[in-house]
């Protein structure tokens, strides 16, 4: 039997493996959570979408869901809130997961329409973060990332005094995350960031600039603490 749920598991994550303490009565409890979630999932249908093996925690909130593109084997916990309101499209691709009380909003407003936001394949998203995608927001393939992270491809002007902030204007540069990143707990990156591909960024740190491939980056602001890696993927030693 669990040669068989793992078997079953690894279609999603194909480096599953049971630990050699999960017994019997823990099989039963995942089967059914999960043959829960899977029935929840197939509700899409009558939005006249295939669920693709969709996983669909309690409570989750699909606004706009024809503006949605979702990947096989995809995993949202409970009361998550996807807005798709955008010019753009909310992209998920296959095996992420999308942990619970997160919301992912591409706008918050008819007035202004936000641009996009597009997650690669197996990317793996804490609870309780906030996407936005105002200004875009692009996460590549195979990020793992931490509790209550936040993205704000957004930033409002307050130049003029006379004039609350909340009726001037906003800029929006977009966020690009690339792939194969470790982003650790309660990290905020900022509107106009770029971030290479394989880092790492260290717990609580606000990213508010661009940083290079192959970094350790962390602090308020972040900044590069070393570098993880030459151009040839040779590890450089601390």
């Amino acid at each position: 039997m669990i040669k068989l749920i793992e078997k079953i598991i690894q279609l999603r994550n194909p480096r599953f493996v049971f630990d050699k303490h999960v017994n019997s009565a823990f099989l039963i409890g995942l089967i059914l959570d999960k043959l829960i979630c899977l029935i929840r999932g197939c509700r899409t249908i009558y939005a006249g979408r295939l669920p693709k093996f969709l996983l669909l925690g309690r409570n989750v909130r699909m606004v706009y869901f024809w503006n949605m593109q979702i990947g096989k084997f995809v995993k949202i916990d409970d009361n998550v809130t996807l807005n798709a309101l955008g010019r753009g499209k909310i992209i998920i691709g296959n095996h992420c997961g999308i942990g619970s009380f997160s919301k992912i909003v591409i706008s918050t407003s008819f007035h202004n329409l936000g641009s996009h936001i597009h997650i690669g394949d197996n990317v793996g998203i804490g609870e309780y973060a906030y996407l936005g995608g105002a200004g875009g927001l692009e996460i590549g393939d195979e990020c793992i990332i931490g509790q209550y992270f936040s993205c704000h491809p957004e930033n409002h002007q307050y130049a003029d005094p006379h004039t609350a902030i909340r009726f001037q204007e906003t800029s929006r540069k977009g966020i690009k995350i690339g792939r194969n990143c470790w982003i650790g707990s309660k990290v905020t990156v900022l509107d106009g960031v770029e971030i290479g591909e394989n880092c790492v960024i260290a717990a609580g740190a606000v990213v508010t600039k661009n940083m290079p491939a192959n970094s350790v980056i962390g602090g308020v602001p972040a900044k590069v603490i070393k570098q993880t890696y030459d151009a040839t993927f040779n590890i450089i030693a601390a």
